[in-house]
Parts: C-alpha cells; structure tokens; sequence
C-alpha cells in the first residue's frame, strides 16, 4: 500500500505508473501543497501537515493490513508556505516504538528524506504517528507499507516479531546514482530499498569496478537482492591498501551489518587471489575472507551478516587485505536494532487494576477508621 499524503484523488506516479492511494486514515492535519526536498521523493504533488495547535502527536491508523513482514516508509515533504517552518524537526513512531528523529539538515541530504523500518504486524493494523519536537510542524509527503518475506533479514535465532530495524545506511558501491529496486528490475518482496550511491570511500583510497555479467546466486529468498547490486563495487589501492567506510551513529545501540560481495574484477581468476579480513570499530568480525570461495565461483553474490553493540558514535567498517590482491566491496546495509514497544497484556492489565483497587480500598478504610477514632 502506498499513500500520498494529502491527495484527494488516486495519483499514478512516472516512470513506473505506481499506484499511490488519495489521502486516508489520519487522525488530524491539513492537506497542502508539497515542495520534495530531494528528487529521490516520490513525485507528488501533495502533502499533509501537523500543526502544533492540535497537539504534540498525529497519527495515519491503516486498518486490514494482512499478518506479516513489512518494509514501512514515510516520505518527509516541505509545505509550500511562506509562513511554516521550513524544514521541521519531529520523531516518528510505528506500532508505539520510535524508529527515527529528524535532524537540521535533513532536507539537504537525499538519504535522509525518509524514513524506513521493517516490522512485523500481526494485529490488522498500523499506527505511524509523527511526534512534534516544537521545531516546525510534523510535514508527511507519503507513506509506503510494503510486505517483504518473514524471513528477511533475520538476524539470530532470537531475531523475531519483538525486533524491529530501522534502516541507518544503505550504500551501493562504486555506483554513479541513487536507484530504488524497482529502478534495478528488482524483485518486489525486497520491498523496494533505497540504494544510495557512494563513488569512493575517501580521496585515493579505492577504484571503483563494473561489470555487465550477470550475477549467480543473486535476487534470492529471504532478501531477494537485485542483480545490479553486484555489478559495481569498490577495491582498495596500493595508496590506501584498506577499504574503510565510518558511519555516524547513536551511541550505546546494536547495529546488524550487512554487507554484499561478488568478484567481477576481471583480474581475479580463482580462489587465493584476493584474501581480506573485516574488522567492525577495529574488532574482526569475519577472518580470512575469499569471495571466490566463499560464493563458489567469480560473479557470484555473498552475503555476510553481524550484530555489534556500539559505544561511541561512529561504526567503522574496515576490510584489510591479508593475501594477494586488494579488498572489494560492492554494497553495505546498516540497521539499528530496535526492541518494540510490547503493549500491556490483558492479565497484566486485570492485575495492575485489582492491585490498585485494593490499594484504594484499604486507603479508604483506613480514612474510614481514621474518622471513626476522631468522633470517638
């Protein structure tokens, strides 16, 4: 399902003709024209906005949405009004759990436009809220509920309906500009992620590399990743022989770590010639790493996974050569594991008022007893 926000009537947008429904299911607000900060956003015309005059927190609450797996997106907008705010700062909430806070600038960054969380939904329904932090009033260009696999991204045995992650960073290597799946002929149960391009990690440290072979072992179940994902990347050089990409983040989180492979440099033939390690804020996270082997074969996708717990405020991913040739990499995914907001059960809720019924019960007793010693 795919909304714009404030539209009164259905819109179908270009290139892809997709169907994004008129306005629907929100609790307050007011229907404006939209100005797109970046054009990665949605071409709509439209938007809806928040004052702070209706309060602190407005909501879209979708009912019959299916039990499932979802790739959940909100598309921020500037309301064409010389009088507003021109960039707002608010939070945004999915199911009762924070998933993001804007920051100033976000308007100037294409990455940052956006929103996107996959959670899993299971009671018919979905509540975003938008969450006004007094700077501006909450601006909300579209919504995007997308169903992914149950599977996707799993990230441990423990991984599951309680977890939700919020997309941090979503990088394609040595590619030119910003693509959505559907822009890569991507399957739809990817539920068509943002890619956002990256030409270097830093001046002199890596070449980029491009390929029009196809890809094995690409667009598969769970995660259904795009061919083309693999078909750019970045190596290292003899001038910065490690690969290094730093990402700002909030400190005392865990993040799960994706990060995508496949030896399309032509100058690799077989298995040996390019051995690197992966280091995460200077600790290995995966030894000794030889895509050819580890795939089974060149042009072929590997994909490797891990969850760390950061300290500090940024997370350094490092890929340092340990035989033959320099590192590659062609794609880079950071999520921030977040624990869901669990609603009060029934029984706890039964209890916690039996506890404070007697509570207030002997209070009044005692008041009663109280008055009773006075009189006498």
């Amino acid at each position: 399902m795919r909304i714009s926000c404030g539209a009164r009537q259905n819109v179908h947008t270009p290139p892809t003709n997709t169907l994004w429904f008129k306005d629907f299911a929100y609790t307050g607000g007011v229907p404006g024209n939209a100005t797109r900060p970046s054009f990665v956003s949605p071409p709509l015309g439209t938007l809806r906005y928040f004052p702070l005059s209706e309060g602190p927190e407005n909501c879209y609450n979708i009912n019959r949405v299916p039990k499932g797996h979802y790739n959940v997106r909100i598309f921020f907008g500037l309301v064409t009004l010389t009088n507003l705010d021109h960039e707002p700062l608010f939070d945004i909430s999915v199911e009762g759990t924070q998933i993001s806070s804007l920051k100033s600038g976000w308007s100037s960054h294409d990455d940052q436009v956006f929103a996107e969380a996959l959670v899993f939904l299971n009671d018919g329904t979905v509540s975003i809220c938008f969450h006004s932090t007094g700077h501006g009033d909450p601006a909300i260009l579209s919504l995007e509920i997308l169903q992914v696999d149950d599977e996707a991204y799993s990230i441990d045995k423990e991984w599951g309906e309680g977890v939700i992650l919020r997309t941090a960073t979503r990088l394609s290597c040595g590619s030119a500009k910003p693509k959505f799946d559907v822009d890569y002929s991507g399957d739809h149960w990817g539920g068509d992620r943002f890619w956002y391009p990256i030409k270097t990690f830093g001046q002199n440290a890596d070449q980029a590399r491009s390929t029009e072979s196809s890809i094995k072992q690409a667009s598969k179940s769970p995660n259904f990743y795009p061919e083309a994902l693999y078909q750019t990347a970045l190596v290292g050089t003899d001038s910065q022989p490690d690969l290094a990409y730093t990402l700002d983040v909030d400190p005392n989180r865990n993040y799960s770590i994706w990060l995508h492979f496949a030896e399309i440099d032509n100058t690799i033939t077989e298995a040996g010639k390019r051995v690197f390690d992966v280091l995460i804020n200077g600790d290995i996270a995966f030894e000794g790493v030889d895509v050819i082997k580890r795939s089974g074969d060149r042009y072929a996708a590997l994909v490797l996974n891990t969850t760390v717990a950061v300290n500090g405020r940024t997370l350094t991913i490092t890929l340092h050569p340990k035989a033959g040739s320099h590192a590659i990499i062609n794609a880079i995914e950071v999520f921030e594991v977040i624990v869901a907001e669990s609603e009060t059960l029934l029984e706890e809720g039964n209890l916690l008022f039996l506890l404070v019924y007697a509570y207030v019960h002997s209070l009044t007793l005692k008041q009663k007893a109280d008055t009773s010693m006075r009189c006498a």
